[in-house]
């Protein structure tokens, strides 16, 4: 933001997630009829496998939407000032209004602001995909499976991170967008069948 200051830009990585957690599991279910032939092509040969994956947000940097600074840079957006008369709570979590633009300042004309690089966490994720497969024995070598896929099978709303601009003016205060969040990260539930000959 400062070239004369570099080390107000040390801060996390815009792809640091610190907490990460995947799980994989398959299991075949263990349903036999030994009794009935055709309940037994039906209710056994089944395998049902999830994939479940927790995540941090990702950290992100409130902005502003011209430069105070005045330095001629319209590459690096320059970042607004703490508000010292602010108190209560910057992250709301909502998508229209994840964080509170008020714990924000302009900061003097010809200044740069004094919020550090990446200071906030943006949404977490949490999905769970899951799929059932059927195994259909047609002959010694040949198989047909049968496949039923449920993406995001919660269907769990993972949003994107907010709008980082604060302010767009020196006199306007707060931008009406400021914190609103306008995409997600993962689709809505998805499920799709299909049919796949094996040899």
């Amino acid at each position: 933001m400062n070239p004369h200051q570099p080390h107000v830009d040390y801060g996390l990585s815009s792809f640091d997630v610190r907490h990460s957690l995947s799980v994989n599991a398959t299991y075949d279910l263990p349903f036999k009829d030994t009794r009935h032939r055709f309940v037994n092509r039906v209710i056994s040969q089944w395998q049902a496998s999830a994939i479940a994956t927790v995540q941090s947000g990702l950290p992100f940097s409130p902005q502003l939407g011209f430069n105070p600074s005045n330095d001629g840079d319209s590459r690096n957006p320059v970042r607004p000032s703490w508000n010292p008369a602010f108190t209560g709570k910057v992250i709301l979590g909502s998508p229209s209004g994840y964080y509170n633009p008020q714990a924000f300042a302009v900061p003097l004309n010809g200044t740069y602001g004094n919020v550090g690089r990446d200071v906030l966490q943006g949404p977490r994720l949490g999905d769970l995909d899951f799929s059932l497969v059927k195994r259909i024995p047609i002959a010694e070598r040949l198989n047909l499976q049968f496949r039923s896929e449920f993406f995001n099978i919660l269907n769990r709303t993972n949003f994107n991170a907010p709008n980082p601009i604060v302010f767009t003016s020196a006199t306007n205060g707060p931008s009406p967008t400021a914190g609103i969040i306008t995409s997600t990260t993962t689709t809505s539930r998805q499920i799709q069948f299909g049919l796949k000959l094996q040899w």
